[in-house]
């Protein structure tokens, strides 16, 4: 498809809508939107524009749509998969204004928000109430909740609570045409024709931008606790989680780090945690709730489960601080992964008692190839993030082998049940795999869906397929 480039004439229509300050064309600032924490990877939009409520929004897509000029959504430029990256060029629309919190409805569990405002914040506030919004990924302090929206996010509390999708009860959307609708209704439940609401989640912003979010909240429990355990055999950390769950017991968390990760992780930010030397992996988990008895008896529990496997000296965090410092060694992970070396990561899931069989594959694949790799995730979700990094491979090597390699281990994805992608999105890189998970036929679905609300393909045009 041939798109048009933004000229001077553009530039004028975008500064009467949203104003010169909020239309941005400087080179310094344009590289800037060029990227998200997608490996290196930078496209240059031709223009950036800001704008602060749906009408704006919907005079820009209706422009755009006409001139067939490619429109990329950005929130904060946190996702991992290339959504964000303009490469058509063509102009970014940022929803960085858009940052309010509009309405909490404390009687029916409730908030409706605006698409720019942080995860954490959002979560920081609704807590104030005694409320809970419990997708937490790990950029929460930094992504925004129509990001969120966009890839369907997820964290380490999904093992109990869920991800993004199981807490959106409605949408505003600004449809490529212009037109603005809501998508559903703002109630539990809901039967009433086809779920646009859910459709949206997750379609990575090549639908329609969204303006409006109304979210379902829970109560907020009042205690957790936090427990480390170091194993001997990465296999039998993962192997423990699904026995932890055939006993009875939902963790609020059930977090997976290889010992390579816990460590490049302590390299980053240092603290006074102390790994076991002997340990392949370790498994973080917690429990929340209101009965701190009950929540103890839990971890009781899952203290003995673990214990029949080879594991060291766990450690049952006793403090606030000790559970802060917990949280940030794994949290820094993708963070320390990206300051080590150049890498690939890829965002595989199976089956939950598939994950020790999944690790085993991504290893021996590696040794095939010649590669290393970091593995961590979402160990209750059966979510591995792998990373593999570059290190001593040639360029030659790098571009060459490691594709045939990614695409083996999505393969063995979806011979174990499982998928390329459990919360990172397709965007931009994951493109090429799309077909080891979807058929001809599905892919034919999803590309007409796509013409349906795009026929003139400018939303994020080149991401999830052509």
């Amino acid at each position: 498809m041939m798109y048009q480039a933004i000229g001077s004439s553009d530039i004028q229509f975008f500064q009467s809508i949203v104003g010169s300050p909020f239309v941005l064309t400087d080179a310094d600032l344009l590289n800037r939107y060029g990227r998200d924490e997608t490996e290196d990877l930078l496209y240059c939009p031709d223009a950036v524009v800001l704008p602060s409520e749906a009408g704006q929004i919907s005079r820009i897509l209706a422009y755009c749509s006409e001139r067939r000029i490619p429109v990329t959504p950005r929130g904060a430029g946190t996702g991992l998969s290339g959504g964000a990256l303009p490469v058509f060029g063509g102009l970014v629309l940022s929803t960085e204004r858009m940052n309010r919190i509009l309405f909490i409805d404390e009687r029916n569990f409730q908030v409706t928000t605006e698409p720019g405002v942080i995860t954490e914040v959002l979560q920081e506030t609704v807590k104030q109430k005694g409320l809970f919004y419990p997708p937490d990924p790990a950029s929460r302090g930094s992504c925004f909740i129509g990001g969120n929206i966009a890839e369907n996010s997820g964290g380490p509390r999904a093992v109990k609570y869920g991800v993004v999708k199981d807490y959106v009860l409605n949408l505003e959307v600004v449809l490529p045409s212009g037109n603005i609708i809501w998508t559903g209704a703002s109630v539990l439940k809901n039967a009433t024709g086809y779920n646009l609401t859910q459709l949206m989640v997750g379609s990575e912003g090549t639908l329609g931008i969204v303006t409006r979010i109304v979210l379902r909240l829970l109560p907020h429990p009042r205690h957790d606790m936090l427990m480390l355990v170091p194993f001997h055999s990465a296999a039998q950390a993962c192997e423990a989680v699904n026995a932890i769950f055939l006993e009875g017991i939902i963790p609020s968390a059930a977090e997976f780090m290889e010992r390579d990760a816990a460590r490049l992780s302590l390299q980053l930010t240092p603290s006074s945690i102390a790994l076991d030397e002997q340990a392949e992996a370790f498994l973080l988990l917690e429990t929340d709730g209101n009965d701190p008895e009950l929540l103890f008896r839990d971890m009781e529990k899952i203290h003995a489960v673990v214990q029949r496997y080879a594991v060291g000296e766990t450690l049952l965090a006793e403090t606030a601080d000790q559970k802060a410092a917990l949280w940030k060694l794994r949290r820094s992970i993708g963070e320390a992964v990206r300051r080590h070396s150049v890498y690939k990561e890829e965002d595989t899931v199976v089956p939950r008692a598939e994950l020790p069989v999944l690790l085993d594959g991504v290893k021996a694949i590696g040794r095939r190839y010649g590669f290393r790799s970091v593995c961590y995730g979402h160990a209750g979700d059966g979510n591995l993030h792998v990373n593999i990094l570059k290190e001593q491979l040639s360029d030659a090597q790098w571009n060459e082998l490691l594709p045939r390699a990614i695409k083996e281990i999505f393969e063995l994805c979806v011979r174990l049940g499982g998928t390329i992608s459990g919360e990172h999105g397709i965007g931009w890189v994951q493109k090429p795999y799309l077909s080891i998970a979807f058929n001809p036929i599905q892919m034919d679905l999803m590309k007409k869906i796509k013409h349906v609300f795009d026929p003139a393909g400018i939303l994020n045009p080149g991401k999830i397929f052509d």
